[in-house]
Protein backbone atom coordinates (compact mmCIF):
# COMPACT_ATOMS: atom_id res chain seq x y z
CA UNK A 1 0.00 0.00 0.00
CA UNK A 2 2.40 2.82 -0.99
CA UNK A 3 2.05 5.18 -3.02
CA UNK A 4 4.50 6.68 -5.57
CA UNK A 5 6.40 9.35 -4.42
CA UNK A 6 7.02 12.36 -6.76
CA UNK A 7 6.02 15.87 -6.43
CA UNK A 8 3.06 15.81 -8.56
CA UNK A 9 1.93 12.56 -6.69
CA UNK A 10 2.05 14.89 -3.66
CA UNK A 11 0.71 17.70 -4.86
CA UNK A 12 -2.22 15.60 -6.53
CA UNK A 13 -2.90 14.39 -2.77
CA UNK A 14 -2.92 17.98 -1.72
CA UNK A 15 -5.28 19.05 -3.63
CA UNK A 16 -7.67 16.16 -3.42
CA UNK A 17 -7.79 16.32 0.47
CA UNK A 18 -8.37 20.14 0.32
CA UNK A 19 -11.78 19.36 -1.87
CA UNK A 20 -12.67 16.17 -1.47
CA UNK A 21 -14.82 15.16 1.25
CA UNK A 22 -13.11 12.26 3.44
CA UNK A 23 -15.79 10.04 2.11
CA UNK A 24 -14.23 11.02 -1.93
CA UNK A 25 -11.03 10.96 -0.65
CA UNK A 26 -11.14 7.31 0.66
CA UNK A 27 -13.00 6.69 -3.12
CA UNK A 28 -9.71 7.97 -4.51
CA UNK A 29 -7.45 6.50 -2.72
CA UNK A 30 -8.90 2.80 -2.75
CA UNK A 31 -9.15 3.35 -6.44
CA UNK A 32 -5.59 3.82 -6.84
CA UNK A 33 -4.65 0.70 -4.35
CA UNK A 34 -6.96 -1.38 -6.66
CA UNK A 35 -5.70 -0.37 -9.84
CA UNK A 36 -2.13 -1.28 -8.41
CA UNK A 37 -3.04 -4.56 -7.05
CA UNK A 38 -4.83 -5.55 -10.24
CA UNK A 39 -1.81 -4.49 -12.96
CA UNK A 40 0.63 -6.56 -10.23
CA UNK A 41 -1.59 -9.39 -10.72
CA UNK A 42 -2.10 -9.19 -14.15
CA UNK A 43 1.18 -8.46 -14.79
CA UNK A 44 0.24 -4.59 -16.72
CA UNK A 45 2.90 -2.25 -17.12
CA UNK A 46 1.78 1.07 -16.09
CA UNK A 47 2.84 4.82 -15.50
CA UNK A 48 2.54 5.00 -11.71
CA UNK A 49 2.73 8.77 -11.74
CA UNK A 50 0.08 9.50 -13.67
CA UNK A 51 -2.42 7.00 -12.78
CA UNK A 52 -1.95 8.30 -9.39
CA UNK A 53 -2.41 11.70 -10.18
CA UNK A 54 -5.35 10.67 -12.40
CA UNK A 55 -6.65 8.73 -9.58
CA UNK A 56 -6.83 11.29 -7.36
CA UNK A 57 -8.60 14.06 -9.51
CA UNK A 58 -11.15 11.57 -11.61
CA UNK A 59 -13.92 12.83 -9.12
CA UNK A 60 -12.40 16.38 -8.35
CA UNK A 61 -15.71 17.62 -10.53
CA UNK A 62 -18.26 16.86 -7.94
CA UNK A 63 -16.84 18.52 -5.65
CA UNK A 64 -18.34 21.75 -5.18
CA UNK A 65 -15.45 24.11 -6.15
CA UNK A 66 -15.03 22.54 -9.83
CA UNK A 67 -18.48 21.48 -10.90
CA UNK A 68 -19.80 22.38 -13.47
CA UNK A 69 -22.85 23.40 -14.89
CA UNK A 70 -22.24 22.45 -18.39
CA UNK A 71 -19.70 19.98 -18.63
CA UNK A 72 -19.64 16.87 -17.57
CA UNK A 73 -17.92 15.88 -14.08
CA UNK A 74 -15.23 13.26 -16.12
CA UNK A 75 -14.42 16.19 -18.65
CA UNK A 76 -14.51 19.02 -15.38
CA UNK A 77 -11.95 16.49 -13.81
CA UNK A 78 -10.06 16.15 -17.41
CA UNK A 79 -9.31 20.14 -17.43
CA UNK A 80 -8.48 20.35 -13.57
CA UNK A 81 -5.94 17.44 -14.52
CA UNK A 82 -4.76 19.63 -17.79
CA UNK A 83 -4.01 22.77 -15.27
CA UNK A 84 -2.81 21.02 -12.60
CA UNK A 85 -0.05 19.00 -14.98
CA UNK A 86 0.60 22.84 -16.33
CA UNK A 87 1.60 23.94 -12.58
CA UNK A 88 3.59 20.39 -12.27
CA UNK A 89 5.49 21.00 -15.11
CA UNK A 90 4.49 18.36 -17.38
CA UNK A 91 3.96 18.49 -21.24
CA UNK A 92 1.32 19.28 -22.82
CA UNK A 93 0.95 15.57 -24.34
CA UNK A 94 1.10 14.09 -20.28
CA UNK A 95 -1.46 17.09 -19.54
CA UNK A 96 -3.73 15.36 -21.88
CA UNK A 97 -3.42 11.66 -20.98
CA UNK A 98 -4.38 12.63 -17.56
CA UNK A 99 -7.76 13.96 -18.66
CA UNK A 100 -8.01 11.39 -20.71
CA UNK A 101 -7.73 8.78 -18.64
CA UNK A 102 -10.20 10.65 -15.81
CA UNK A 103 -12.72 10.65 -18.92
CA UNK A 104 -11.91 7.15 -19.61
CA UNK A 105 -12.95 5.99 -15.81
CA UNK A 106 -16.80 6.36 -16.76
CA UNK A 107 -16.36 4.55 -20.33
CA UNK A 108 -17.90 0.63 -19.98
CA UNK A 109 -14.68 -0.40 -21.24
CA UNK A 110 -11.21 0.54 -21.71
CA UNK A 111 -8.68 -1.48 -24.06
CA UNK A 112 -5.80 -2.28 -21.83
CA UNK A 113 -3.24 -2.33 -24.57
CA UNK A 114 -4.50 1.03 -25.52
CA UNK A 115 -4.29 2.84 -22.37
CA UNK A 116 -3.68 0.48 -19.85
CA UNK A 117 -4.38 3.41 -16.76
CA UNK A 118 -7.27 4.19 -18.09
CA UNK A 119 -7.74 0.47 -17.81
CA UNK A 120 -6.96 0.37 -14.35
CA UNK A 121 -8.87 3.65 -13.34
CA UNK A 122 -12.04 2.51 -14.94
CA UNK A 123 -11.86 -0.93 -13.65
CA UNK A 124 -11.11 0.67 -10.18
CA UNK A 125 -13.33 2.72 -9.63
CA UNK A 126 -15.76 0.50 -11.04
CA UNK A 127 -14.90 -1.92 -7.83
CA UNK A 128 -15.12 0.31 -5.37
CA UNK A 129 -18.50 1.60 -6.66
CA UNK A 130 -20.33 -0.78 -7.74
CA UNK A 131 -18.71 -3.70 -6.49
CA UNK A 132 -17.56 -5.38 -10.18
CA UNK A 133 -14.71 -7.96 -10.14
CA UNK A 134 -14.57 -7.10 -6.23
CA UNK A 135 -14.57 -11.03 -5.63
CA UNK A 136 -10.74 -10.72 -6.87
CA UNK A 137 -9.56 -8.76 -4.44
CA UNK A 138 -7.61 -11.16 -1.25
CA UNK A 139 -9.20 -11.20 1.89
CA UNK A 140 -6.28 -9.47 3.21
CA UNK A 141 -5.72 -6.61 1.41
CA UNK A 142 -9.66 -6.28 0.95
CA UNK A 143 -9.50 -5.97 5.15
CA UNK A 144 -6.41 -3.50 5.11
CA UNK A 145 -6.95 -1.36 2.76
CA UNK A 146 -11.07 -0.54 4.03
CA UNK A 147 -9.46 -0.47 7.67
CA UNK A 148 -6.98 2.22 6.43
CA UNK A 149 -9.13 3.69 4.13
CA UNK A 150 -12.79 3.62 5.11
CA UNK A 151 -15.84 4.18 3.50
CA UNK A 152 -17.85 6.34 5.63
CA UNK A 153 -21.13 7.51 3.81
CA UNK A 154 -19.49 7.00 0.30
CA UNK A 155 -22.65 5.01 -1.16
CA UNK A 156 -25.14 7.60 0.12
CA UNK A 157 -22.92 10.81 -0.92
CA UNK A 158 -21.67 9.07 -4.53
CA UNK A 159 -25.57 8.46 -4.96
CA UNK A 160 -26.29 12.05 -4.79
CA UNK A 161 -23.78 13.72 -6.16
CA UNK A 162 -24.66 11.71 -9.64
CA UNK A 163 -28.34 12.60 -8.85
CA UNK A 164 -27.71 15.95 -8.54
CA UNK A 165 -25.43 15.50 -11.95
CA UNK A 166 -28.23 13.87 -13.80
CA UNK A 167 -30.64 16.52 -12.98
CA UNK A 168 -28.63 19.19 -14.46
CA UNK A 169 -26.87 16.84 -17.16
CA UNK A 170 -29.37 14.56 -18.30
CA UNK A 171 -27.22 13.55 -21.44
CA UNK A 172 -24.48 12.67 -19.05
CA UNK A 173 -22.58 9.40 -18.31
CA UNK A 174 -23.89 9.89 -14.91
CA UNK A 175 -27.45 10.37 -15.78
CA UNK A 176 -27.19 7.07 -17.57
CA UNK A 177 -25.47 5.31 -14.48
CA UNK A 178 -28.63 6.56 -12.24
CA UNK A 179 -31.26 5.50 -14.63
CA UNK A 180 -29.39 2.16 -14.64
CA UNK A 181 -29.63 1.54 -10.82
CA UNK A 182 -26.43 3.34 -9.18
CA UNK A 183 -27.66 3.99 -5.98
CA UNK A 184 -28.61 0.05 -5.74
CA UNK A 185 -25.79 -1.42 -6.72
CA UNK A 186 -23.89 1.24 -4.68
CA UNK A 187 -25.68 -0.08 -1.40
CA UNK A 188 -25.21 -3.51 -2.53
CA UNK A 189 -21.70 -3.31 -3.50
CA UNK A 190 -19.74 -5.99 -1.08
CA UNK A 191 -17.69 -3.21 -0.07
CA UNK A 192 -20.11 -1.51 1.90
CA UNK A 193 -20.31 -5.05 3.71
CA UNK A 194 -16.52 -4.96 4.90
Amino acid sequence: MNFPDSPACRAALEVATAFHTPSLLNHSVRAYLWAEWYAAEHGIGYDAELLFVSAMLHDIGLAQAFDNHELTFEEAGANVAWVFGAGAGWPVERRVRAGEVIIRHMWDKVDVAEDPEGFLLELSTAMDISGRQTDELPGPLRARVLAAYPRFDLATEFAGCFAAQAERKPDSLAAVFVRGGLAGKLARNPLEQG
